[in-house]
C-alpha cells in the first residue's frame, strides 16, 4: 500500500491526541469558572471575561492556520495540526522540518511524495528536539529561575543585562537561519535575498502595527500584529521570488 501523507489513519491518530489536549483544556475551564463562583466573583464580569477571551484567541488561530498550511505542501495536513495544536512554532517547525529534508536531499516546498521512511525521520527530528525543553524545564528550570532572581536581587543591571542577552541568543538562532545563504549574492545568487527581505517586509508591517496602536489609540491592533505581519510577509515572498529568481 503506498504511503500517503494525508492518510486517514493520521488524522485519526493527530485527532485523538488534539481531543486530549482539549478536554483538559475544557476541564480546567470548567474547574475555574466553579471556583470563581464560590469565591462570589461577579458572573457579568466572568462572562465578559470569557467573551473577551474567546474573541482574542481568533488572531493566534490565524497565525496557526498560516502554519499549517505551508508546512500541508510537504508534510500533509495532520503532522502539521498536530504540532501546532499542542506544541511548537512555526519558525522551530519549518526550521526542523527544512533539515531533516535537507539530510535526506530534499528541497523544502519542493517534495511531491514522502516515503514512510523519510515521513518518519521528519516527525522525529521535529518531535524529539523539542521535547528536550519539556524534559530541561522539571530538570533545572527552579534552579535557573532562583539563580535568576539572586542575581536580580545583587545586582538588577547585571540581570537585566542576563536576560536580555538570553533573549537575543534565541533571536540570533533564528537570524542565522534567515542569513545563511546571503553569502551566495556574492557570486550571482540573488536568492539569499529572498529571505532577508521577506523578514524586513514583516518586520516593518510589525513596526507600523505598533504605531497603529500607539497614535491611534487602538490596543487591540497589538493581538492582531502577529498574523498580518506573517501574511504581509509570505504575500511579499512572491513577488520578492519573481523579482530575485
Amino acid at each position: 500500500m503506498q504511503f500517503s501523507v494525508n492518510s486517514p489513519v493520521l488524522f485519526v491518530l493527530a485527532g485523538i491526541v488534539i481531543l486530549a489536549v482539549l478536554a483538559q483544556s475544557v476541564y480546567f475551564l470548567a474547574k475555574a469558572w466553579r471556583r470563581a463562583k464560590a469565591i462570589g466573583m461577579d458572573m457579568a464580569k466572568l462572562r465578559r471575561i470569557a467573551r473577551t477571551a474567546a474573541i482574542f484567541t481568533i488572531a493566534p488561530a490565524v497565525a496557526i492556520v498560516i502554519s499549517v498550511i505551508t508546512l500541508a505542501k510537504d508534510l500533509g495536513v495532520p503532522l502539521p495540526w498536530l504540532r501546532l495544536s499542542v506544541v511548537g512554532s512555526m519558525s522551530y517547525e519549518t526550521i526542523a522540518a527544512t533539515n531533516a529534508e535537507s539530510a535526506m536531499g530534499l528541497t523544502f516546498g519542493q517534495v511531491s511524495a514522502l516515503t514512510a521512511q523519510q515521513y518518519v525521520t521528519i516527525v522525529c527530528v521535529m518531535t524529539l528536539s523539542i521535547m528536550v525543553g519539556i524534559w530541561l524545564v522539571p530538570l533545572i528550570g527552579k534552579k535557573l529561575q532562583n539563580g535568576l532572581i539572586t542575581l536580580e536581587n545583587r545586582d538588577k543591571k547585571w540581570g537585566d543585562i542576563l536576560s536580555s542577552s538570553m533573549f537575543i541568543g534565541m533571536i540570533s538562532a533564528f537570524l542565522g537561519y534567515v542569513f545563511c545563504d546571503f553569502s551566495g549574492v556574492f557570486a550571482g545568487d540573488m536568492s539569499g535575498l529572498i529571505p532577508p527581505l521577506v523578514m524586513a517586509v514583516s518586520a516593518l508591517v510589525m513596526c507600523l502595527c505598533g504605531l497603529a496602536v500607539k497614535k491611534l489609540k487602538r490596543p487591540w491592533i497589538s493581538d492582531y500584529a502577529l498574523p498580518i505581519s506573517l501574511v504581509a510577509g509570505m504575500a511579499s515572498a512572491i513577488p520578492i521570488t519573481a523579482l530575485l529568481g
